[in-house]
């Protein structure tokens, strides 16, 4: 693989890092910034939000710019919300500078897969845009229970400057490794991505990834106080259980890329199944420190495996219903992720500030698991009718 291609990794840890390491500090901003959980979960909420509407309309309007400054920019810009959110003298500022990596992330997934797939043979660039990718797990794994860990012994501030000091790093590498010639595929115009989202067979798989996903983060938005307030680890444990829940998401998104080969959809009802009641259970196992640690390995393992399923089954619905944007209908479906860990960050919240108390997030997130399971039951359906009516009498 070339080493530009690992310049795009590096790009990728740094922004998946970022994204989820503000899980395990939520205790540590709150108690800081002196505001309840609620509030603080909805810097989860801003920051999926402007990966969600953020990633669609910024890639459009800079679909001409070249690829390699763009990139740059793109970094730069990263490494500035970073910055301020180090900086931050209050909540409504932190909010902000969220919202300004977002949209750093959203664009850079858009285009980064493409420019991965460039750098390469025909014939590897599968492999290429997984090699990308593996930064975000590799951050999922890593970089969130290193900067936890940092959060938590030396701030939370401190880790958003370790987080400004990788983008640093990415844009630093990006520059000297990546070519100056990279080809531009034609924009995506947004009225191409409205027509997508006419798809009525489109709809139902998007309200299937963004409450399949999003409903586990009703409860890992808050996993960090929940570990401490009511399973009783102290928060220096806190990092080394991220360690094993990212472990643990790694190998179910492995695992689930290979069961969703065959039937996308058979695969997808069961995992949402096993999810919805694993999340139940964990409503039950959080009080002990021993059936906590194996349900949460259990969690991270389903809640992470059903990804390829629904990138695979969104592709090939695309592929009948608009098989001239399929590009779009993928990427849309990456917007309907960081969606439902809005939602997801934001009913929890809600959940926490009501009488249900904290206690009661994974089995509410358990519930938006199950209306996803609908949802796929209804589109499994709806696939059998259509072959029926396929064929000839």
């Amino acid at each position: 693989m070339p080493l530009a291609l690992f310049a795009l990794t590096i790009a990728a840890y740094a922004i998946g890092t970022t994204e989820f390491v503000i899980v395990g500090l939520l205790p540590t901003v709150a108690a800081d910034l002196a505001i309840d959980l609620p509030r603080a979960g909805l810097i989860v909420s801003v920051y999926a939000l402007g990966v969600t509407f953020g990633a669609p309309v910024l890639t459009a309007l800079t679909g001409r710019v070249p690829r390699k400054p763009l990139l740059l920019g793109l970094m730069a810009l990263f490494v500035i919300g970073n910055s301020a959110a180090a900086l931050s003298p209050g909540y409504e500022t932190l909010l902000v500078a969220r919202v300004v990596s977002a949209f750093a992330h959203g664009v850079f997934f858009s285009v980064g897969a493409t420019i991965a797939a460039d750098l390469v043979p025909a014939d590897r660039r599968a492999s290429a845009i997984a090699l990308m990718f593996m930064g975000l797990t590799v951050a999922i794994v890593t970089g969130v229970p290193l900067g936890t860990f940092i959060g938590q012994s030396f701030g939370w501030r401190a880790t958003f400057w370790a987080v400004a000091g990788l983008g640093v790093i990415a844009f630093l590498a990006i520059a000297a490794l990546l070519p100056n010639t990279l080809s531009r595929a034609e924009p995506a115009r947004l009225i191409e991505q409205l027509r997508v989202l006419g798809s009525g067979r489109l709809l139902i798989v998007y309200g299937m990834t963004a409450l399949g996903y999003g409903g586990t983060f009703v409860a890992f938005t808050y996993l960090a106080v929940i570990l401490e307030h009511i399973t009783g680890f102290s928060s220096a444990s806190v990092s080394l259980i991220l360690v094993l829940y990212g472990l643990a998401i790694a190998a179910g998104n492995l695992v689930g890329g290979r069961i969703a080969d065959r039937d996308p959809v058979k695969a997808l009802t069961v995992l949402f199944l096993a999810q919805a009641g694993v999340l139940a259970l964990f409503a039950f196992t959080a009080v002990s420190p021993w059936l906590a640690l194996p349900t949460l390995a259990a969690l991270g393992f389903l809640s992470f495996a059903n990804v390829p399923g629904l990138q695979i089954y969104v592709v090939e619905l695309a592929g009948r219903y608009r098989p001239g944007a399929v590009d779009v209908a993928s990427a849309l479906n990456i917007a309907a992720f960081n969606l439902g860990i809005a939602v997801g960050a934001w009913v929890g919240g809600r959940v926490v500030a009501s009488p249900l108390g904290l206690g009661a997030t994974p089995w509410v997130g358990a519930l938006l698991v199950g209306g996803a399971l609908l949802l796929t039951l209804w589109s499994g359906a709806l696939d059998r009718r259509a072959r029926l009516a396929a064929c000839p009498a």
